[in-house]
């Protein structure tokens, strides 16, 4: 019974104004138990009432909703954006609770985000979906994962977090064979299979987690060069606070970040428009490098 009352709450949430032949029909009992029903409902404090005639029907007061939801219109509209961000994530499955809750607020769904996990070729989109699946189940994931230097090992880990970072997608796991939370590359994820066997959740892990095959390294301030014709790129990549414009209209980057790989493959991808400038150590470490890279077409 309990349930046949939330339904009729919110087919005249939906509607509006429904007759009692179709409220029977719905719900496949007589109209004197929906009369019945109102009754109840009434008696429960819902607004719910009934008109005779012909354009009449069982309603519920206009604002029924705002009068007995504690939650202010900003609210409403914050619930519905974060609801309608799960909902890009790949979570279709919420796209029901998203309309309810619309009807429910008398709200628009906002449609503020959108995020495609695809590549180009589409075949991207079934591993985030695994991963999306895993982690809303708790199920284990098991995959080849190429270390930074390009060895594979099999992993078998428990994901909690699906993380995007510095233009990077990450799954932030409990890896089984470290035995300690790990941030794995979703690139370097392959041939990934989605147990059945499943994992208990509420476990206390720290939120932070090393990259595996990563080392943890202290942030160094890099200085350097990037030539005007770079703009575009130099927009795109760092922040305003990281951008000094200089008076011949070349940029100067102040950058603070782990001095990895990653860092001075970034500099060598702006080619002969970039140059360090401090600390010298990076310097010397960049004409090595320059150098060996020229001995490859020797």
């Amino acid at each position: 019974m309990l349930s046949r009352l939330l339904g009729i709450i919110y087919i005249l949430l939906k509607k509006g104004t429904v007759t009692a032949g179709e409220l029977a029909q719905q719900f496949e009992v007589s109209v004197r138990t929906i009369y019945r029903d109102v009754e109840q409902l009434s008696l429960a404090g819902i607004p719910v009432y009934a008109r005779k005639g012909k354009n009449g029907g069982i309603s519920l007061t206009e604002r029924f909703v705002l009068d007995k939801m504690m939650i202010s219109e900003e609210e409403q509209r914050r619930i519905l954006a974060a609801l309608a961000s799960l909902r890009e994530t790949g979570a279709r499955e919420e796209e029901e609770i998203l309309q309810k809750l619309g009807t429910f607020f008398k709200a628009d769904i906002p449609d503020w985000v959108a995020i495609d996990f695809s590549d180009w070729s589409g075949r991207r989109q079934e591993l985030f979906e695994q991963i999306r699946q895993a982690i809303l189940e708790r199920r284990v994931l098991e995959f080849d994962y190429y270390g930074q230097y390009g060895e594979m090992s099999r992993r078998t880990v428990e994901p909690v977090q699906l993380l995007f970072k510095d233009y990077t997608w990450y799954v932030r796991a409990y890896c089984r064979k470290r035995q300690d939370m790990r941030l794995f590359k979703v690139l370097r994820m392959k041939r990934v299979e989605l147990l059945e066997e499943t994992f208990e959740g509420g476990r206390s892990f720290p939120m932070e987690a090393a990259y595996e095959n990563k080392p943890r390294t202290e942030t160094q301030e890099i200085v350097f060069i990037i030539d005007k014709k770079e703009a575009y790129r130099v927009y795109d990549r760092f922040e305003e606070e990281e951008i000094t414009l200089l008076p011949d209209g070349d940029f100067r980057i102040t950058l603070r970040a782990p001095l990895d790989d990653w860092v001075y493959g970034m500099i060598l991808s702006f080619g002969p428009s970039a140059g360090v400038i401090s600390p010298e150590y990076v310097k010397k470490e960049m004409i090595q490098k320059i150098q060996d890279m020229g001995k490859k077409y020797l």
